[in-house]
């Protein structure tokens, strides 16, 4: 039993220094997410002047105008690229909204590609120089990241160790900074981002600026995770979840709001959800299927058809 979420070092699973470390890692990580759904990933390559470049473009985008960012909402769009305002997602079954604002930067994709209706263009803010370069920059590492992740998974649960490869190279995933406000007031029922589970395949989440990441344990208790400035958080989502039958746990999570003064400083954060292609059907993988874990899906659903259920009960659409 695991009693702490662990953190582990990718570095044994793509430059491994034998074959018996690397499959140790693939066993770690496996149970790590049988257990959490959540773990922590250092030595991931990314550079961190990448992250911190990045996060200064985030910081000067969320700092502009309410005027000039509700110029980059896209009515109707719920909200799959560009800007929503603060106040608008709510967690599913949740009675307040979240405190938070965000933007969405998606895959760039041939406006030909046959997803391209599932798939908008980006929108970039031409206030904020080096956006566009710094943004994608961090969307094409944590997806080359997270690719690295479903391979170790897949191995784990006795798949091809590429068999995600062609069912995520065009995927929706997205990138959200995430503006999270100074909270003025100590008696608002809201929170930050209220107890939800992710939608996605896979999460990553890098560089929070300060804590208040909480997840829930099987025992039913919240367990903070504020991770070390040099590791990346990757949780699992309800595609996955579902794909899996369960073996892989989509864990509830939060971020609540810190107490006394800590309450008065923003807080930024950037996920990357990494989604399967729109038209990948997600049906519960044979293997995952046992005697004590009978098939708890008998009805595919494709991944865009999924997205939009959820997007619906979010308030997203």
């Amino acid at each position: 039993m695991i009693s702490a979420i662990p953190t582990l070092d990718i570095r044994r699973f793509t430059h491994p220094s034998s074959a018996e470390d690397r499959q140790a890692f693939v066993d770690e990580l496996g149970a790590a997410y049988r257990e959490w759904g959540f773990a922590g990933i250092r030595n991931h390559g990314i550079p961190q002047a990448l992250i911190d470049g990045s996060y200064d473009v985030f910081q000067r985008f969320f700092a502009l105008p309410e005027d000039t960012k509700k110029q980059y909402h896209v009515a109707g769009g719920g909200g799959a690229r560009g800007y929503t305002a603060f106040g608008v997602e709510t967690a599913k079954g949740a009675k307040y909204s979240d405190l938070k604002e965000f933007w969405h930067i998606g895959r760039e994709i041939p406006r030909d590609s046959k997803y391209a209706d599932d798939m908008p263009a980006n929108l970039w803010p031409a206030e904020v120089e080096g956006f566009r370069e710094q943004g994608y920059a961090l969307y094409r590492a944590l997806d080359d990241l997270g690719a690295q992740v479903l391979r170790a998974l897949a191995l784990h649960i006795d798949l091809p160790e590429d068999y995600f490869a062609d069912k995520t190279d065009s995927g929706n995933s997205i990138l959200r900074p995430i503006h999270y406000p100074p909270i003025t007031a100590d008696d608002i029922p809201n929170v930050r981002a209220g107890a939800h589970e992710d939608i996605n395949l896979i999460t990553l989440l890098v560089g929070a600026s300060a804590a208040g990441l909480e997840v829930l344990s099987k025992k039913g208790e919240w367990v903070a995770f504020t991770s070390d400035a040099d590791t990346i958080v990757v949780n699992i989502g309800d595609m996955l979840q579902r794909l899996t039958n369960h073996v892989y746990p989509s864990t509830t999570h939060r971020v609540v709001n810190p107490p006394g003064e800590a309450a008065r400083k923003p807080r930024y954060s950037t996920p990357f959800f990494l989604h399967p292609n729109p038209d990948f059907l997600i049906d519960v993988l044979p293997s995952c299927v046992t005697a004590g874990n009978p098939k708890r899906y008998p009805q595919p659903i494709t991944a865009q058809g999924y997205l939009e259920e959820r997007l619906r009960e979010i308030k997203l659409k």
